[in-house]
């Protein structure tokens, strides 16, 4: 199926996502929508939470993949599809390539992580690794496409694609009619324009507020600019919406269709994530985190009902670590202090006993006697402790200077 939007001044109608929805029936979830009380209590309105991060590959992306691949030509079917990405997208090319029974080549970069890899491979599709960078991996695979006759899949810069990620917008006014906002995170645009095309047309009141990591906001200049510009070196741990440019069609409805675009720091994204875990007992990735950063960061400033779409949960568990100790420590609920002492039996007990006066729960001891910056009769300690917040954090440093420590900042 192939959509024609000739009668339209959008390149995506809402007769083409309707078209999407029927076509995804029986191939891709209709994912829960969970309330969340703390975040409600926050915003001070209802905020719900559409959970893609449980679709099928873990993520939204089955759904535009496809969409795109079902509505190929016999022959184009015949000759393969060839995509690039660093998971997510390559995971939903892999399952719709296999449930419609064409041969799937995925580029990865080098560096991708190997769950990521493994669960493509999984689903069918031939992994290739390639360079270090996905734009050096999307290289590659338009080259392939243009050796071998496969049909590039984009990961968001075409109609069918958009189009596809528009039923997710569909599907909150089935579960939520009363939706005020709805915040979703921006990579290169094809969720954000897909939910506005959809929402919009039916209830045009609906704000739609789209998120960007700080690192990666290539939406802010663009809109600025009139149209897609780039930004260098896109930087940041929410790979799934680390773009370094808008997509022409995306753009185009993003700048049409969504309210406001706005920008999230890594504490906020790390904060979100472990809020998501914690709370709403939710996996959520660093991108499918970002709508939940953008309440935490500023919640008085959405109308409610808000509708939050955690858009994947595929996140490596290396870095799922990583981030929730960073997201502990942006919480004040991680100290690692660094302070001297003298070096005579007995000197780390001391100091432990002084911690466990304030029950600050020391995780990690790094204790150094020999370097040339310390004195005879010196030694240094590094302490990571498990803390209950900022308060506690302050308590604890002093507590250790009342006990006539020095603590090295």
């Amino acid at each position: 199926m192939s959509y024609s939007t000739a009668d339209s001044l959008h390149p995506v109608t809402l007769d083409d996502v309707r078209g999407a929805q029927k076509m995804l029936t029986g191939v891709a979830r209709v994912t829960a929508m969970e309330g969340s009380r703390h975040l409600s209590q926050l915003v001070g309105s209802p905020v719900h939470l559409k959970c893609e991060n449980l679709q099928r590959t873990g993520s939204f992306k089955l759904r535009g993949a496809y969409v795109r691949i079902a509505g190929l030509l016999p022959e184009e079917r015949a000759a393969g599809v060839v995509a690039a990405s660093a998971g997510n997208h390559a995971q939903g090319v892999a399952l719709a390539s296999a449930l419609l029974g064409v041969h799937a080549t995925v580029f990865m970069p080098n560096g991708a992580p190997l769950p990521k890899i493994s669960a493509t491979r999984e689903y069918g599709a031939e992994v290739r690794l390639h360079g270090q960078v996905v734009d050096e991996t999307l290289a590659a695979a338009q080259e392939y496409a243009a050796e071998t006759g496969a049909v590039f899949i984009h990961p968001f810069d075409h109609p069918d694609i958009i189009a596809g990620q528009g039923t997710v917008g569909l599907e909150i006014l089935d579960q939520c009619p009363e939706v005020g906002t709805i915040v979703v995170g921006i990579g290169g645009g094809g969720l954000a324009a897909g939910i506005a095309v959809a929402v919009k047309a039916i209830r045009p009141d609906v704000r739609i507020v789209g998120v960007q990591a700080e690192g990666a906001a290539a939406y802010p200049p663009s809109l600025a600019a009139g149209r897609p510009v780039s930004v260098e070196n896109p930087l940041t741990m929410a790979d799934g919406i680390r773009v370094g440019r808008p997509g022409d069609v995306p753009f185009a409805l993003v700048e049409d269709l969504v309210d406001e675009v706005r920008t999230v720091g890594e504490d906020q994204l790390a904060a979100a994530l472990l809020l998501c875990l914690e709370r709403a007992k939710l996996v959520v990735e660093p991108a499918g985190a970002a709508p939940v950063a953008a309440l935490l960061a500023e919640p008085g400033s959405f109308a409610g009902p808000v509708v939050a779409v955690l858009s994947g949960g595929n996140v490596d568990p290396v870095l799922m670590q990583r981030v929730l100790r960073h997201g502990m420590s942006a919480q004040g609920r991680y100290l690692a202090v660094r302070l001297r002492l003298t070096d005579r039996p007995g000197a780390l007990a001391t100091l432990l006993g002084v911690l466990s006066t304030v029950d600050a729960n020391v995780l990690d001891v790094s204790h150094v006697r020999t370097d040339p910056r310390l004195g005879l009769s010196e030694a240094e300690v590094e302490l990571h402790l498990e803390t209950k917040g900022p308060v506690h954090c302050t308590e604890v440093g002093q507590a250790l200077r009342e006990a006539g420590y020095t603590v090295i900042d």
